[in-house]
Formats: C-alpha cells, sequence, structure tokens
C-alpha cells in the first residue's frame, strides 16, 4: 500500500490524514496523489466526482463551511505553500459534536486531510502564497452553503499565528498574523453566526 492513514484523528470518529509514499531522488518525486485501491486497503471506500484547485494569499482564511442539504466528504491537500486546515464536527447525535480538529498540510509534507460528510471546514493561508487541491464525493450546490464563525469562542479553534481579541462576530478586523500580516476573509464568511446559530 502506497499511503499510511491516521484514522480518527483527535478522537474524531471518521477524520483521517493520510500521508502518501513519496518516492525520490536528486531528479525529484513521484508519488501517487490517489488510489481508489490504496482507500479501499485502508478502509475508506468513497466515491469521489469533482476535484477542485484554489490559490491563496497569505492571510487569507476561507471557511468555517459545510453544505446543508448535499453535504460532502473532502480529501484536502495543499500542493503548494503550507495551510492550517480544520474540520468541526457538525453531526447531529456525535459524541464529538461542536470539536475540531485542525492539521497543517503542505507542498512538504504532501499530507492529505480527509473531512467525512457532516463536517465544517475551513483553512488559513500560513504562506506567501498557496495552492489547495481538493476532491468531493458530491457536486457543489451554490445555494445549499452554510456556514460557522471562524472565531466562534464556543468552538475554540486555535488558528496558528493568529493574534486579535473576539469581538462578537466572525469580523475579521483588529485579527492580524504575528507578522502583521491582516487576515483576509471574504465578505460571506465575516458574516457566518456561532455554532448555536445552526442548531
Amino acid at each position: 500500500m502506497q499511503i499510511t492513514v491516521e484514522k480518527n484523528v483527535g478522537g474524531i470518529e471518521g477524520l483521517c490524514v493520510i500521508t502518501p509514499a513519496v518516492h525520490g531522488d536528486s531528479r525529484g518525486y513521484f508519488m501517487e496523489t490517489y488510489s481508489l485501491r490504496d482507500m479501499q486497503e485502508a478502509g475508506i471506500d468513497i466515491a469521489f466526482v469533482q476535484d477542485n484547485q484554489s490559490m491563496s494569499t497569505k492571510g487569507v482564511l476561507r471557511g468555517l463551511h459545510f453544505q446543508k442539504q448535499f453535504p460532502q466528504t473532502k480529501l484536502v491537500r495543499a500542493i503548494r505553500g503550507s495551510v492550517f486546515d480544520v474540520a468541526v464536527d457538525l453531526r447531529k447525535g456525535s459524541a464529538t459534536y461542536g470539536k475540531w480538529y485542525g492539521v497543517e498540510l503542505t507542498e512538504e509534507n504532501k499530507k492529505q486531510f480527509l473531512i467525512p460528510r457532516g463536517f465544517a471546514h475551513g483553512f488559513l493561508v500560513l504562506s506567501d502564497v498557496a495552492e489547495f487541491c481538493y476532491k468531493c464525493d458530491d457536486f457543489y450546490h451554490p445555494n445549499d452553503e452554510g456556514g460557522l464563525a471562524w472565531n466562534d469562542p464556543s468552538i475554540g479553534v486555535i488558528w496558528p499565528d493568529v493574534v486579535g481579541k473576539y469581538q462578537g462576530s466572525a469580523d475579521s478586523a483588529g485579527y492580524a498574523l504575528t507578522d502583521g500580516t491582516p487576515l483576509n476573509l471574504s465578505e460571506k464568511d465575516k458574516k457566518w453566526g456561532k455554532i448555536d446559530s445552526i442548531l
């Protein structure tokens, strides 16, 4: 098998960090970025139907997003730069409802993060530029998007290198990275509510 799988990371059922085998020498490297056979051998049997890719600059924070009626499993990775990737358990009846887990995904460590259906997802760009790829097991439905405040104190995500004080909303005003780079959120992401608003 060409992958190593850490299952139920952070004590949250279903979350997995996947590390591929990388074959390299002085010329460069080769790796399989996805193998259905290896995933099935690891007990992960998901039919992905869409691949997405985004580019973001340092300080961009995207999230925390979820699909309401058409939830998606996502397999995410950074192919350039570094991001801190976060999943929050929103599965009703889950023993870890509202709990979060984060992992740094970089072009160097080549780790992938498997986020099942029923989670909110977001990431913060730590490098000057990051390119981010993800596979989804359902198509994106533009009118079905929901979200959570990235800084909801009742969830308590610890975003690395972020300084600032919660002012009662998801607005990024007053927040920055430790090097002074301001947080950069979309207008939509500045308006999401706390987790109790989606109950």
